[in-house]
């Protein structure tokens, strides 16, 4: 579904992501783990064309994102507060983004029941920019989810996320992964717990690089990445 090939992309003489070639397939839940500055939010704006690399390209279902913008039609993503319009409420987010991806009134109302369980504490009728980070992130992510797309791409989604929601927000998208077997999942987390329990591959990250790829995910994983980080940490 995405595939990368020599994809680079420097800032001030520093190479934050150098990936010379990675594919990533409809069907997985793909976590992509690393300390900060691994070059993680970087490679995923790069997905989504919200900054140009400096060598190379990224095809999304054989569109390169540079050049050819068919791919929004089945992408949605959560990087942040930049994705949300503090003057609208959640409950009017929602609304223009079905609005945008053509869905009916009906279908809207069957597409809100499925995210309930993430919205149920979330002031709908508040302005975004009044809500909590934790109920922010929860809006932004249910903005990703109502088209239903097929690639979906989610910087630190547990970030001000309350244990509850956390748990919500995994059953969510694992419930959402079994419903749509065709679909990518693409996200990134400091949460090696979450990470284990969620994915299917994992993608290591250090200086802008791949340095493990990891599937299949198995009971040893969080050990093996436990074990990893604490020598990066020495």
């Amino acid at each position: 579904m995405i595939k990368i090939e020599s994809l680079k992309k420097n800032y001030s003489g520093r190479t934050v992501v150098d990936i010379p070639s990675l594919t990533l397939r409809g069907g997985d839940i793909v976590a992509l783990v690393g300390n900060n500055g691994a070059g993680k939010t970087t490679l995923m704006r790069l997905m989504l064309d919200l900054t140009r690399a400096d060598g190379g390209s990224v095809f999304s279902d054989g569109i390169d994102v540079a050049h050819d913008e068919r791919w929004k039609d089945f992408t949605g993503a959560w990087l942040g507060d930049g994705f949300l319009p503090d003057f609208l409420t959640t409950e009017e987010f929602l609304d223009f983004v079905a609005r945008l991806s053509r869905i009916g009134a009906a279908e809207l109302e069957r597409r809100l029941a499925s995210l309930a369980g993430l919205l149920e504490d979330v002031d709908c009728h508040r302005l975004l920019r009044h809500l909590s980070s934790g109920a922010r992130v929860k809006a932004g992510i249910a903005g990703a989810l109502l088209s239903e797309p097929r690639v979906l791409l989610f910087d630190e989604p547990f970030n001000f996320l309350d244990p509850s929601s956390q748990l919500r927000l995994i059953a969510l998208l694992q419930n959402y992964a079994a419903a749509h077997p065709e679909a990518l999942i693409l996200f990134s987390s400091h949460n090696l717990t979450h990470v284990r329990r969620l994915s299917s591959r994992i993608l290591l990250m250090e200086g802008g690089r791949i340095e493990r790829d990891i599937r299949p995910v198995t009971p040893g994983t969080l050990s093996d990445l436990e074990a990893y980080f604490t020598a990066c940490d020495r």
